[in-house]
């Protein structure tokens, strides 16, 4: 993933550490997405990975901070959101990225859903935590 670090000077911040944060969290992106003029269909695509990945991050990772600016790549615009948390990690990345693969009572979808739904994804898990860094562009 390219690095938006000059982007996220501007980046707003919510902490989430419960349902109702990660709601708030959800509300930030679609905000931004709506900034950023997305079309419905992409703001849809969008605050759905928000959702997920902020109801993992409390679920599994006990919590943590989302962090989210408007980018700007040459002509076009997007959303890039972070989901930061200091949990327990993911033990297996490769294993947890598979559909249908799920660490409790969930359909499994959560990573590789959200993987689909955005234009772009990254992850890095440890004993320190778990960040995983979205992208979504505007036409």
């Amino acid at each position: 993933m390219k690095d938006y670090g000059a982007s996220l000077v501007a980046a707003e911040t919510v902490p989430v550490n419960s349902n109702s944060e990660v709601v708030h969290a959800r509300q930030m992106v679609r905000t931004l997405a709506l900034r950023g003029k997305l079309s419905l269909v992409h703001q849809t695509k969008l605050v759905t990975a928000a959702s997920e990945l902020g109801r993992n991050m409390l679920i599994y990772g006990g919590g943590g901070v989302v962090r989210a600016a408007m980018v700007h790549d040459g002509g076009r615009c997007g959303v890039y959101v972070e989901f930061r948390d200091q949990g327990p990690g993911i033990p297996d990345l490769e294993v947890a990225m598979q559909d249908g693969w799920t660490s409790g009572s969930g359909m499994g979808l959560g990573l590789s859903g959200a993987k689909r739904l955005v234009d772009e994804f990254d992850i890095e898990s440890g004993q320190g935590g778990t960040t995983v860094r979205i992208v979504k562009w505007g036409r």
